[in-house]
């Protein structure tokens, strides 16, 4: 694991734990989209309903997406 030299007691994390790291909180944001979406299903008209989910799920995808990016690339030798 590499450290950096600044903070010498803050280990960086790898590409791979990063990337974990988003992959979960994508998960963990779906759940609870989920979850909130039941627990008010009977409480909002249909179309409405639909359209909130999908909005919530768009912004999730479009943060883990950008999240994503920021993450360099590693070249064909390491």
């Amino acid at each position: 694991m590499t450290v950096l030299s600044d903070h010498p007691s803050v280990p960086v994390p790898t590409r791979v734990q990063r990337r974990a790291a988003i992959g979960e909180r994508l998960l963990d944001s779906l759940e609870a989209i989920v979850a909130r979406h039941r627990s008010t299903a009977s409480s909002e008209p249909v179309d409405l309903h639909a359209e909130l989910i999908a909005a919530e799920v768009a912004h999730q995808l479009a943060l883990t997406r950008a999240e994503l990016r920021r993450i360099p690339f590693l070249r064909a030798d390491e």
